[in-house]
């Protein structure tokens, strides 16, 4: 998310989701996951607090082979705080979410990261990475 081309790239392909996108797999309609990755933006940006798992992949090299190497598994459970239910329609949800990547990406800059509920500490790197695959992959689940 730190690039600007790839974080374009991220906005461009929101943009094409709409309210008649369907899921490629999962249960998730176009609605839910726009709200779904605004709220992980929110945790990111440490606004939204999520309850900390203590899973193996918290600790090196599962933590680095999840965020930076390995494929997103499909229908891979997520925290029930991140599952908030849309209060807006798709244009709004996307709005949402555009307004969200842009306040990370003010970010940049910052020294101080809040911890990921499954991973444990980031570095800002790492959390830029996280945020942008997480996009991608969800993106990729509505073919945008």
């Amino acid at each position: 998310m730190w690039d600007t081309a790839a974080r374009d790239g991220i906005l461009t392909r929101i943009d094409a989701v709409n309210d008649s996108s369907k899921p490629l797999w999962g249960k998730f309609t176009a609605d839910r996951m726009l709200c779904h990755l605004t709220e992980s933006m929110k945790m990111a940006l440490g606004e939204i607090d999520v309850a900390p798992k203590k899973l193996p992949i918290r600790y090196f090299p599962l933590k680095q082979l999840a965020i930076y190497v390995l494929p997103f598994a499909k229908g891979l459970p997520t925290a029930p705080e991140l599952l908030a239910a849309p209060e807006t329609p798709v244009a709004g949800a996307r709005e949402n979410l555009h307004e969200a990547i842009v306040r990370f990406a003010a970010r940049s800059d910052a020294t101080s990261w809040p911890d990921h509920p499954a991973f444990g500490s980031l570095s800002r790197n790492a959390w830029g990475v996280l945020t942008w695959r997480h996009c991608d992959h969800h993106l990729r689940q509505f073919g945008a």
